[in-house]
């Protein structure tokens, strides 16, 4: 992998002799005499690292670094001194040098730190435009915590702030585990009945009696247990919302009440006779077919009709992968805070591997995916060994093939060509699926002569 590097030093030979081992490395070099030309070069060219002696006419290296590390912090500067001004170069340090070597320079220990440095800048570069990605949509509206720039999950955003606002009944469809809550949150927060009580119901988790007591309330004595009155979810959401997880599971004697109150606004409590009149709008969910429900008699029809005046559909995780380095991104942030870890990211091979996976648990699966990569994670950075075993093993059918002995840069030209072909040519996610710049990817892309690709 080919990087641009800078050296400046006043000394002809050392840095004629750096630049020599660095290109046979494989880097494209830079050369300055002084920190004043260095730093021109910085500010008019495309460098990654930067290599600097501390000593130099017209603009020290001390000088340098604090200008590249104000001016362009995501480029690492390594420190040349000599033996006697050590102190110095642990003083650069403090100011924000990445790592510094003694002179005489050992040509093993600077490729060391020069792919260790080019390394973490990537990760630093990717990890910063998750962060402002994640900022962006942060900004967009504090009550819509829902993550994504798919155009899948923009249709989504769009459809909420359209119907947000309109007393319309909403259905929101999708697999387990996709973010229909929050899809029900974002509805009632971004509507004029905010202030108003948000009620949420799981309907699957209640039998059809507990059920129907707790949408609709019961009177004292009305069954064994019922010792006091009790106002039920729909008389609590008064005003407000109510929201209705797997409406799909309930029985037909409930959806029957459910109806009026859709029709009518009006129901009584379980062993009551009084009429009670409410003013909420309903917000339902499901992960099942509901028409092919009501042709199997299960699910009454003019219910669906009622609850579906809106429809949003949630995409299942495996048709909007261009999400997958933002969610992974938010709940390694999540998780890191929540255990006192400090993890700076995914490796490459592990987001490859979040990639190529097809979530059929969802976001819901994802997010526990990432949170044991947290609990097992060793180091400052998730590795594929940290990824639970289902997920990896589950990765393996999309991997790319690369055979024993190829050429390294034959090697990278394939997972680019691979990594292009399978985002349809889409540049900017082929770069953080590789965890690169999209510099560095349009760079390689024209070394290779991948464009007529």
């Amino acid at each position: 992998m080919q990087f641009h590097i800078l050296i400046v030093d006043d000394e002809k030979n050392i840095r004629e002799g750096l630049g020599k081992s660095l290109e046979m490395d494989g880097h494209k070099v830079f050369l300055a005499a002084t920190g004043k030309d260095g730093w021109h070069i910085v500010t008019t060219e495309e460098v990654d690292l930067v290599i600097t002696d501390l000593k130099m006419p017209e603009m020290g290296g001390s000088d340098l670094l604090k200008k590249i590390v104000s001016s362009y912090p995501t480029v690492p500067v390594v420190i040349l001194t000599g033996h006697g001004t050590i102190e110095s170069a642990v003083s650069a340090i403090q100011d924000g040098a990445y790592d510094f070597l003694t002179k005489p320079v050992d040509l093993e220990r600077l490729s060391h730190i020069v792919r260790r440095a080019l390394s973490n800048r990537e990760l630093v570069i990717q990890n910063r435009n998750l962060q402002d990605e994640l900022d962006r949509i942060s900004r967009r509206s504090k009550f819509d915590k829902m993550i994504g720039k798919s155009p899948q999950m923009r249709k989504v955003m769009e459809l909420i702030d359209q119907v947000a606002q309109t007393k319309a009944s909403v259905l929101i469809t999708g697999e387990s585990g996709v973010g229909k809550e929050l899809v029900a949150d974002a509805v009632h927060f971004l509507s004029n009945r905010r202030e108003k009580p948000f009620v949420k119901v799981h309907c699957a988790a209640l039998s059809e009696t507990l059920l129907e007591s707790e949408l609709f309330g019961h009177e004292k004595g009305s069954f064994t247990g019922a010792i006091s009155r009790k106002k039920g979810r729909f008389e609590l959401a008064h005003e407000g919302t109510i929201f209705l997880d797997e409406i799909g599971e309930i029985s037909q004697q409930v959806q029957i009440k459910i109806l009026r109150v859709l029709q009518e606004k009006q129901f009584e409590r379980v062993g009551g006779e009084s009429t009670l009149e409410v003013d909420v709008r309903v917000v339902s969910a499901t992960n099942r077919d509901l028409k092919a429900e009501i042709e199997a008699g299960t699910f009454r029809e003019d219910l669906f009709y009622r609850l579906n005046v809106v429809n949003i559909h949630v995409p299942p995780l495996r048709e909007r992968t261009e999400d997958i380095p933002l969610l992974a991104s938010a709940f390694l942030k999540e998780f890191s805070e929540e255990n006192g870890k400090q993890i700076e990211g995914i490796d490459p091979k592990a987001r490859l591997t979040l990639y190529n996976y097809r979530w059929p648990g969802n976001i819901r699966e994802l997010r526990n995916c990432i949170e044991s990569s947290v609990v097992m994670c060793k180091g400052q950075v998730i590795t594929t060994d940290d990824l639970p075993p289902s997920v990896t093993q589950g990765a393996e059918d999309s991997l790319i093939r690369i055979p024993v002995g190829i050429a390294m840069e034959e090697a990278e030209k394939e997972i680019i060509r691979a990594t292009l072909n399978h985002e349809k040519g889409n540049k900017t996610r082929c770069a953080e699926v590789l965890g690169i710049g999209r510099k560095t990817l349009h760079r390689k892309i024209k070394e290779y002569g991948l464009e007529e690709d």
